[in-house]
């Protein structure tokens, strides 16, 4: 299998919304797996999206260790992120015309309810799980937000 063969498989799953693709011909085997975070591969005029971990090819390993690459990944911010333990509607305050739970620069405790999640009709309060200061609040007021989705940074 030729290089620009693996860029362009690597291409396809990168724009598909497969999370992981294996492909072996001839002894070579090809396995691509999708992270969060996403790798921009520049070599020799050539150009190719992996995901943050490498991929291996064979014994050659395509990714961020490919030789003369270049990276472009934003650097972690620094803190503990509070996610959303279920799929709903993310609400800051109580009510419309209530104050939010928190806001940036907040002071908070293990404990302190931060906001809701609306499910199923229920109304689920989100618990920090850190003490620190919020950060961030990295969704809106109103948002639907997935399982697993970042909330707030607390440092």
């Amino acid at each position: 299998m030729k290089y620009d063969q693996v860029e362009k498989l690597i291409d396809a799953v990168s724009k598909s919304d497969l999370t992981a693709f294996c492909f072996e011909e001839e002894g070579v085997k090809l396995s691509l797996k999708k992270e969060e975070k996403t790798v921009v591969i520049e070599s020799q005029g050539m150009s190719a999206a992996a995901t943050a971990g490498n991929q291996t090819v064979g014994s050659q390993t395509v990714g961020a260790a490919v030789s003369g690459a270049t990276e472009t990944v934003q650097p972690e911010a620094a803190g503990q992120v509070v996610t959303s333990p279920l799929v709903g509607m993310f609400y800051a305050a109580p009510s419309e015309d209530a104050e939010d739970f928190v806001k940036v620069g907040d002071s908070v405790e293990v404990g302190q309810v931060l906001a809701i999640v609306e499910a199923m009709k229920l109304m689920n309060e989100i618990d920090s799980e850190f003490a620190g200061t919020v950060t961030e609040v990295l969704v809106q007021n109103g948002q639907a937000v997935e399982y697993g989705q970042p909330l707030f940074r607390i440092a």
